[in-house]
């Protein structure tokens, strides 16, 4: 039988040490189980406000809301995150509600804003990302 040194420097089998290494990735597996959710058992709304936040986020450090905005910012991403999340919320808003649909508004109209004080050479009213879907934004 092999022998091998544990942690603390005493002999233990590999068998020992294979069955230990077992349970331990039996319990993180129980664990993750856990602590996931099944997509199915989650509700639409979730879905939509979850996606529209995380486009939300991704947009915000884009045009430069985030902590190191000089080597964050990239508006040329930031113009297809707004677009996307624009979208998102119109084509999602009969959908989820109002109380959703609101607090979204709101925070698509700050990046929008957002953008728009960031460019160099501002879009014309309306042109701006997402306004094909909101309107103009000023």
């Amino acid at each position: 039988m092999d022998t091998i040194r544990d942690q603390d420097g005493d002999p233990t089998s590999a068998t020992a040490v294979d069955a230990e290494r077992q349970a331990r990735w039996e319990e993180q597996e129980r664990a993750a189980a856990s602590a996931s959710r099944d997509i199915a058992d989650v509700p639409a709304v979730e879905v939509i406000t979850t996606a529209a936040v995380h486009l939300m986020s991704a947009a915000a450090v884009k045009v430069g809301l985030a902590d190191d905005p000089e080597t964050q910012t990239d508006l040329d991403e930031a113009r297809k995150l707004i677009n996307a999340l624009a979208g998102l919320i119109t084509a999602g808003a009969p959908e989820i509600s109002d109380m959703h649909a609101r607090s979204l508004r709101d925070g698509l109209r700050s990046v929008q804003l957002a953008f728009r004080e960031a460019s160099v050479i501002p879009d014309p009213i309306g042109k701006g990302p997402g306004e094909k879907w909101t309107g103009p934004v000023t």
